[in-house]
C-alpha cells in the first residue's frame, strides 16, 4: 500500500510504502483507508486470515516516517466474515464492518478510544438478523458504512434480493445506541406506455432527449425482474412469416421476452430461465435465440426456436428453453456470423471450451445440434493474455479483393483490434493487430455496411483519465492487412462508452449513464451527434458502469431497444432530419 501527497506546486509524490509483512500475501490491505488523525490512518484487509479479516493501525513517528502500529481483529473471528471491508471514523470512535460474518448476514464492530494517544478498545457492534419488509433478509451487512458523532448509516446492498437496505442508528447522550431505522429504495419507476410521448423542450417522460422520442418504457418489474436483478444485452427478432417484432432482453434471471410490434404498447411475454448472470449476452440465428451468461458456472449456450412465439398463450408465461449446449461454461459476448452459421463465443469460462478465453467457434448451421468446431486464442489481452472481449464475424464483402469471400472476426482484444481469418476453423490465420496512442480497454466495435470503416469503443479510456471525453475511434480498414486510424470523434461528456451498432449512416452507442446516442456517420472524418436520450436522469453523466447497456437498431419499424441496466427497457424513435436542397 503506499502513501502519495501533494507538494507545494500540486503534483503528487509517492512518500512511503506502507507494509504489514505478517499478513503475508492476498490479504487485500488498503481495500479501504482511513485517516483516523493526523498521524495515523487505518487499513482494512479483509482477505486476511483465510477472510476473516483484520485492520491494521499505521502511524507516523516524529521524524515522518510511518510504521505499522496496531491491529484490530472482529470479536467473533469466524471465517469468511471479510472484517475490514468498509471504515468510517468520527472523532473517538472508529466502526469496521464485516459483511460476510454471520452466514453472510454481515456485522458491524464499533471501537473507542479516549483520546488520541490511547489504542482502540472494543466498544459494541451493529449485528441485526432481520428487517421488517417484504422478505426480511439482511445480507451483506456492513458492505458501506458512514459515521458522524451520534449517527451512523450501514449499507446491506445484498438485502432484499439485492435491491439493498441502509440500516440507521442514533447515540443518546449517555452513548447508548438505538435503532435501526431501514431506508430502503425509492419509489419504483413507472411505466410509460400507450401513447408516443414527443422529446419537447429537451424532455420526454421526464427523461433529456434531443430528437428522439419515447415509444414506451418498461422498468425492470414490468419484464418480470425479481428485486436484485438488472437487465445487460438485448438483440431483436422480426418473424419473417409475420412480420412481428419481438425484443430479446438480458436479464440477470435468464432471457426477457416482449412483442414490441406496437410499440407504444409492448407486451412481456415471459422468460426463459438461466443460470444467473449479470452480464448475459443474445443474438439470434435461423429463428432461434442463442444466449450465453458471464459467472454462471455451467451455464451453456442455450438455444429457443423463436417460431414458439408464434402462439403464447396467457402471458407472461415460463418458456422452457429446446436446448443447453453443455460445450461451454459461461462466456462474457456471444457472437455470430449469420452467412457462414458460427456461433463464436468469447471471454469463455468454467467447463467445457474455453480457448483461452479466445474465439471458441461452434457450428450452429443445426441450431438444435451445436458442434464444437475450433478455437482462436491470441496474444493480445489485459486481463490475460489471450482474453477477447467481443467481436463481430462475418462472410467478407468488404473492398479488400484479398479476403472476400473469407470468414473474418474483427475481435476487439482488449489491447488490440485483432483481424483474423476464421474460414478454416483447424487453422486460424491472423492478418493484422493494430492499436492507437492512450489505448486502455479495446471494448467492441462495428463495422460501416460498406465494410470500409470500423467504429471502436474504448471502455475505460475516460475513467483512467488519457481522455477527458466519451471517445469512438474511427479505423479505415479497406486494406484489412493495414488498419488505420482516421479520427477521434469526442462526445459532449465523459461518460463510459458501451456498446456500438452501426445501421446505414447512423451510429447507435450506448454510453452507460450518457444514455442513447445516435451519430451521423455519413462523413467518417467528422462524425457528428444528431440525437440522444438519458436512460439514467438523475446526476450528471461520469464516467462509471451503470446506465445504457445495448441499443439494437435493426428493426424494419425504426424503433431502436436500448437497456438501462437498473432502469429497464425502453423503445425509442430516433427523428430522422433529412436537409432540404
Amino acid at each position: 500500500m503506499y502513501l502519495f501527497g501533494r507538494g507545494a506546486d500540486g503534483a503528487w509524490s509517492r512518500q512511503a510504502a506502507l507494509e504489514a509483512p505478517a499478513l503475508g500475501g492476498g490479504a487485500g490491505l488498503g481495500s479501504s483507508v482511513l485517516f483516523t488523525g493526523d498521524d495515523e490512518l487505518a487499513a482494512g484487509a479483509p482477505s486476511a486470515d483465510g477472510s476473516v479479516g483484520r485492520v491494521v493501525l499505521f502511524a507516523r513517528g516524529a521524524g515522518g516516517d510511518w510504521a505499522e502500529a496496531a491491529t484490530l481483529l472482529p470479536g467473533d473471528p469466524g471465517p469468511g466474515q471479510r472484517f475490514g471491508t468498509a471504515l468510517a471514523a468520527a472523532g473517538d470512535e472508529l466502526i469496521v464492518g464485516a459483511p460476510g460474518a454471520d452466514d453472510g448476514r454481515g456485522r458491524v464492530d464499533a471501537f473507542t478510544r479516549a483520546d488520541a494517544d490511547e489504542g482502540w478498545r472494543a466498544a459494541h457492534a451493529f449485528a441485526p438478523a432481520v428487517a421488517p419488509g417484504e422478505t426480511g433478509l439482511v445480507a451483506g451487512f456492513g458492505a458501506a458504512l458512514a459515521l458522524r458523532p451520534g449517527l451512523a448509516v450501514v449499507g446491506s446492498p445484498a438485502s432484499e434480493g439485492s435491491a439493498g437496505l441502509a440500516a440507521v442508528y442514533e447515540a443518546a447522550e449517555d452513548g447508548a445506541w438505538s435503532g435501526p431505522v431501514w431506508l430502503r429504495p425509492g419509489t419504483p419507476p413507472v411505466a410509460v406506455t400507450s401513447a408516443e410521448v414527443r422529446c419537447e423542450d429537451d424532455r420526454a417522460a421526464g427523461f433529456d432527449c434531443a430528437d428522439v422520442d419515447l415509444q414506451a418504457y418498461l422498468p425492470l418489474a414490468s419484464i418480470g425482474a425479481e428485486p436484485g436483478e438488472r437487465v445487460s444485452d438485448a438483440w431483436g427478432w422480426t418473424d419473417p412469416e409475420t412480420g412481428r417484432e419481438y425484443g430479446l432482453v438480458g436479464r440477470s434471471g435468464g432471457a426477457a421476452i416482449v412483442d414490441v410490434t406496437d410499440a407504444v404498447n409492448p407486451v412481456y411475454l415471459g422468460v426463459i430461465p438461466a443460470n444467473r448472470s449479470g452480464a448475459r449476452d443474445l443474438k439470434v440465428y435461423a429463428d432461434h435465440l442463442f444466449f450465453t451468461g458471464d459467472g454462471a458456472g455451467a451455464h451453456g449456450l442455450v438455444v429457443f426456436d423463436l417460431t414458439r412465439l408464434r402462439d403464447v398463450a396467457g402471458p407472461p408465461v415460463e418458456f422452457a428453453p429446446d436446448l443447453r449446449w453443455d460445450g461451454i461454461g459461461s462466456a462474457h459476448n456471444l457472437i455470430i456470423d449469420t452467412g457462414a452459421g458460427t456461433a463464436f463465443t468469447v471471454s469463455t469460462s468454467g467447463d467445457g471450451h474455453t480457448c483461452g478465453g479466445g474465439l471458441v467457434m461452434i457450428d450452429i448451421r443445426e441450431p438444435l445440434a451445436p458442434e464444437f468446431a475450433g478455437c482462436y486464442t491470441d496474444t493480445e489481452g489485459l486481463i490475460f493474455q489471450g482474453r477477447t472481449h467481443d467481436a463481430q464475424c462475418l462472410v467478407y464483402d468488404g473492398p479488400d479483393t484479398d479476403y472476400r469471400g473469407r470468414e473474418l472476426c474483427f475481435a476487439s482484444n482488449e489491447t488490440a483490434l485483432r483481424i483474423v481469418d476464421v474460414t478454416d476453423k483447424a487453422n486460424p490465420r491472423p492478418i493484422s493487430a493494430a492499436a492507437y496512442p492512450g489505448v486502455a480497454y479495446i471494448h467492441q466495435g462495428w463495422l460501416s455496411d460498406d465494410r470500409r470503416y470500423f467504429f471502436l469503443d474504448d471502455e475505460l479510456d475516460e475513467l483512467v483519465g488519457t481522455t477527458d471525453r466519451t471517445k469512438t475511434i474511427v479505423w479505415d480498414v479497406t486494406d484489412l492487412d493495414d488498419p488505420v486510424v482516421i479520427a477521434d470523434y469526442y462526445g459532449p461528456n465523459n461518460a463510459t462508452d458501451h456498446n456500438l451498432y452501426v445501421k446505414g449512416d447512423r451510429m447507435y452507442q450506448a454510453n452507460y449513464q450518457a444514455g442513447f446516442r445516435v451519430i451521423d456517420i455519413s462523413d467518417p472524418e467528422n462524425l457528428r451527434e444528431v440525437g440522444h436520450f438519458d436512460t439514467t436522469p438523475y446526476g450528471a453523466d461520469p464516467p462509471g458502469f451503470n446506465g445504457a447497456w445495448t441499443a439494437f437498431p435493426y428493426f424494419e419499424s425504426g424503433t431502436v431497444l436500448v437497456t438501462s441496466m437498473l432502469e429497464g427497457v425502453f423503445l425509442l424513435k430516433p427523428r430522422r432530419t433529412e436537409l432540404v436542397p
